[in-house]
């Protein structure tokens, strides 16, 4: 049996337009499917080499502030049913 190819729906906003609660409302209406919710906010770049003042500045809403080719590869990862490793926690 050949496995459906995934269904990806993206929701987007500025910051409290309402991204989180439209995502559990979808989440909310399908409770038989597997579904992976991933975050963008998981993606911010790491700036563990920066001192903490440095980083104070960093504008956290623009996109040079997220690691958006390593969330292109988990989603083409998830496209074909592979796993993966984020943070200490299997996806």
């Amino acid at each position: 049996m050949e496995k459906k190819k995934p269904i990806v729906i993206g929701v987007t906003g500025g910051s409290g337009s309402g991204k989180t609660s439209v995502s559990r409302k979808i989440l909310e209406n399908f409770p038989d499917l597997t579904i992976c919710k991933i975050d963008q906010d998981y993606y911010y770049k790491d700036q563990s080499h920066m001192p903490f003042e440095e980083r104070l500045k960093t504008n956290y809403d623009h996109p040079f502030a997220f690691d958006t080719d390593l969330l292109i590869e988990h989603m083409n990862k998830l496209m074909e049913f592979l796993f993966l490793k984020m943070n200490a926690c299997v996806i």
